[in-house]
């Protein structure tokens, strides 16, 4: 079948009823579906009106796998995803595999004498720390820094990146569509031989990233605090940068280990779309990914939180303005009711139109920023429904809490009527759509549904569930979700 040209897809979706549902099933009945002996499955939608290809890699592992002792580990093996392989990325790999052992046995070293505390040899921590020092300048002489990028940006690739988050890791670019084989050559090679090199640098490198974002931040301050008191038992509750005392521990022998463990191929997803040739895609994936090894799924995480029985407060005491986060357990992305979530969050903070804006910005003007909106910190896991709010000027949290629960309680006893409910799925629909109308949106979409749904197509079910989603489920839901024994307030309070 014909790809359909960008304009009409976009017709097709922002049109009501069969229109919508014709343009989902269009697109839908192109993507191909294929999954290699060792587990590794790749989703294909061709798409012909531009010479370019989007491709997204989806690893099934984030800071929920980490355990204790190694968090950050999910977020500095994506850093290290880009160091190269015993072929890229390095000067003469022999020699410098004998620098990283010896790189190894220095940091163990003096990492041991630091452990010591006020026991340590003062004398002994400087030795080991200039040998250290040392080793690193030797091991770092050997390594080809960014070649692993250049070959793609060279080639016109664009987009290079990647995330991790509290579910996941991606993985995501674009390349011409003449430059397919290179994708393959080099993502395979980064899963099948990755050389765990500049790794102290990158601790080093996250470190720091987290001194800036949490330790110097008042606002990265809150949101830790607050996910540590919301959570009790699940690892929602550890940040995914990583604690401080577990980033300074972290071995590079661990680092590989957590690569064996959850970077195996049936807990990976690709999706490739753009100018490609599907019968061509398989072929290639045949050529580079067989070689990836098939191991056993990891464990998916066995904690659950226990429910909530009261609320629960924190409050710090910082030279900064005041921030106000509200969050209420909820269920998880394939929950029932997750549509209906997503309903709310677009009422209450969707726009200029929405109505926490209206009210708390336009209309009493005690709060500069207001939103709700669902999936925090992440979707895989029941998570929550959070209320974001940064005060006006000599306005307080109070008075911004009391007006988030005002609109709550609207929401349970005033149904939305069917005019705004109408506004907000069209509002919603075209949102949909519009994230859809690019190669790597459609690319992210596709491989997002397929690991947290265990399907991709449902992605293309969304509209139906959007559509289904009533006034009546809105109240329902508020009244079940939005009380006080369900919820977690965290605020910041300018310190005197």
């Amino acid at each position: 079948m014909k790809t359909l040209p960008r304009v009409i897809f976009l017709f097709l979706f922002v049109s009501c009823g069969l229109f919508a549902q014709d343009g989902f099933k269009a697109v839908q009945d192109q993507v191909v579906e294929y999954t290699l002996k060792n587990g590794l499955k790749f989703l294909i939608l061709p798409r012909h009106d531009a010479p370019v290809v989007s491709f997204h890699t989806y690893v099934n592992v984030g800071a929920v796998n980490e355990d204790r002792g190694i968090t950050g580990l999910a977020h500095i093996f994506e850093h290290l995803a880009f160091k190269g392989t015993s072929d890229i990325g390095t000067k003469d790999y022999r020699k410098e595999k004998v620098a990283l052992e010896a790189l190894d046995k220095a940091w163990t070293a003096l990492r041991e004498e630091e452990e010591k505390g006020t026991r340590a040899d003062t004398v002994k921590l400087t030795q080991l720390r200039g040998a250290f020092k040392k080793a690193q300048e030797e091991a770092s002489q050997l390594v080809e820094n960014g070649e692993f990028d250049r070959a793609i940006e060279e080639q016109g690739g664009v987009g290079l990146n990647a995330g991790t988050g509290a579910d996941a890791t991606q993985y995501y670019f674009s390349l011409p569509s003449n430059k397919l084989e290179l994708w393959f050559s080099l993502e395979s090679a980064r899963f099948y031989d990755p050389v765990i090199r500049d790794f102290y640098k990158e601790k080093d490198v996250v470190m720091e990233e987290r001194r800036m974002r949490t330790e110097s931040n008042p606002l990265g301050k809150l949101v830790e605090e607050f996910l540590a008191v919301a959570y009790k038992a699940h690892p929602y509750r550890d940040p995914v940068i990583g604690h401080m005392s577990d980033l300074k521990g972290i071995t590079r022998e661990e680092a590989l280990a957590f690569f064996k463990k959850h970077y195996v191929p049936s807990n990976m997803v690709v999706a490739i779309v753009g100018d490609a040739d599907p019968r061509v895609v398989v072929q290639l994936a045949h050529r580079y990914f067989d070689r990836l090894p098939a191991r056993p799924k990891p464990p998916e995480v066995r904690t659950v939180e226990p429910p909530q029985k009261s609320e629960r407060r924190v409050v710090l005491h910082e030279q900064s303005q005041r921030y106000l986060l509200v969050g209420y357990k909820k269920g998880s992305a394939t929950h029932p009711d997750d549509a209906v979530y997503d309903m709310i969050s677009d009422i209450l903070s969707s726009g200029r139109t929405s109505r926490l804006y209206k009210s708390l910005v336009r209309d009493k003007k005690i709060a500069v920023q207001a939103s709700g909106f669902s999936g925090f910190p992440g979707t895989k896991f029941p998570n929550l429904f959070a209320f974001f709010v940064i005060p006006a000027q000599e306005k307080t949290n109070e008075e911004c809490l009391a007006a988030v629960e005002e609109e709550i309680e609207k929401l349970k006893t005033e149904k939305v009527s069917e005019e705004e409910l109408k506004r907000v799925k069209t509002k919603a629909r075209a949102n949909l759509i519009r994230s859809l109308a690019s190669n790597a949106g459609m690319a992210a979409q596709l491989t997002y549904h397929q690991m947290v749904y265990g399907d991709w197509r449902e992605l293309f079910y969304s509209l139906d569930k959007l559509n289904a989603v009533t006034a009546d489920d809105i109240q329902r839901v508020a009244k079940e979700i939005f009380v006080n024994s369900n919820r977690t307030i965290g605020m910041i309070e300018p310190s005197k």
